[in-house]
């Protein structure tokens, strides 16, 4: 017999689930104290509901943070199918000052879900690695961006964008911090 946890989701359970993520992911970057049951209220769904798909807060905080960064990692396959690779390259890291922006938000209700005695642990972030190595290797390949580059080595170039306040012209700091970054990974390219 299939376990109930096994079974997919019903199509509207799985928008409710989208639903909660998206008004939860608006509403804790605006305030880490934001009560659930506001969420539900603005997700159009039952505390039930919400309850029953994020059990506790720290679990709705992680999931928000695990969803985005799985969304983050995939888009960079996507790019790769549809742009040249320094093209994907470029605009995933625009993809990725977003996500930054928007985790500086997050980053209080992060660090209050992590932080208690006992409590989960901060998810690493794997994926977005991946997605930096994979789109690395596809302009390494074509010759777009210096041999060599790491993954170590491109995520502590960006790492200013952590920095960056998203109120305060966030976004064109973002993209002149990219470019800057996207230069220094052309300079000595063997394609150029």
């Amino acid at each position: 017999m299939r376990d109930e946890k096994d079974a997919p989701l019903r199509s509207d359970a799985v928008a409710n689930r989208e639903r909660i993520l998206e008004v939860a992911l608006a509403e804790l970057t605006r305030s880490a104290d934001v009560p659930l049951s506001t969420i539900a209220k603005k997700a159009c769904v039952g505390q039930g509901t919400l309850y029953r798909n994020f059990p506790s807060r720290e679990a709705l905080v992680l999931e928000i943070y695990r969803h985005e960064m799985r969304q983050l990692a995939d888009t960079a396959a996507t790019l790769l199918r549809t742009r040249p690779p320094d093209q994907a390259l470029r605009e995933w890291m625009g993809h990725l000052a977003r996500f930054a922006m928007a985790k500086a938000g997050l980053a209080d209700a992060l660090h209050k879900a992590t932080s208690a005695p006992g409590g989960p642990a901060k998810p690493g972030h794997g994926p977005v690695t991946e997605a930096v190595e994979l789109l690395l290797a596809a302009n390494e390949e074509v010759g777009t961006i210096r041999p060599g580059v790491t993954s170590d080595d491109f995520l502590l170039a960006i790492c200013g964008l952590w920095q960056i306040d998203p109120r305060d012209n966030g976004q064109a700091r973002a993209r002149r911090l990219l470019d800057l970054v996207m230069d220094g990974l052309r300079a000595g390219a063997p394609g150029r």
